[in-house]
């Protein structure tokens, strides 16, 4: 009888183990380790996927809101135009305006410093969620940067529900910064 080279038993012995399910081949073992792995790998990333689940904030304008019934206490962002009239400050920094699409208008409450350039009848993105009795608690608000910028996913909104107007600021801004200028005015760059 030969004597196996890992366990020291016989073949005979190997033979009858694996009738009696005591022994597994390569394959099998192999097999094992690799289905482990492959559930070990989902676990963690179904895991990575439920952490991130949480922490991604969606676009929203005042009708999407609406008409999709946001539940109260869901963290997205709501962007649109600051209604004329509407803002109100209160004590302590406390802040409340409307922000409106053409269609809709939400109330928002905010409580901090507003950016240097927010102001009634701009574009606006605040980032928070809605209470209990509709008002968006924001916890983060952005304002338009200079006269011709429109975040990207309000002038979107604005576009698709046909209430683009070019005296919103021009165009929307995709990201490209302007070209770097020299000192007679042309593009770095440019050939004359």
């Amino acid at each position: 009888m030969k004597a196996s080279k890992l366990s020291g038993s016989t073949d005979d012995d190997v033979r009858t183990r694996r009738e009696n399910g005591y022994a597994m081949t390569r394959k099998q073992r192999r097999m094992t380790i690799i289905g482990g792995s492959l559930a070990v790998l989902a676990l963690a990333a179904a895991l990575v996927l439920n952490a991130l689940r949480d922490s991604i904030v969606f676009f929203s304008t005042p009708t999407m809101v609406a008409e999709k019934h946001v539940q109260a206490g869901k963290r997205f962002r709501l962007g649109g135009l600051v209604q004329p009239g509407s803002l109100q400050r209160g004590d302590n920094l406390a802040v409340s305006f409307e922000v409106a699409d053409g269609n809709a208008k939400l109330p928002v409450a905010y409580k901090g410093i507003l950016p240097d350039l927010f102001r009634e009848g701009q574009g606006v993105v605040a980032e928070g969620a809605l209470d209990a009795n509709g008002v968006f608690k924001a916890d983060t608000v952005l304002a338009k940067h200079d006269e011709t910028y429109m975040p990207k996913d309000v002038a979107d909104a604005l576009k698709k529900q046909g209430h683009w107007k070019d005296d919103y600021g021009g165009k929307a801004s995709d990201g490209v910064k302007p070209a770097a200028t020299t000192a007679q005015g042309n593009p770095q760059g440019a050939v004359r």
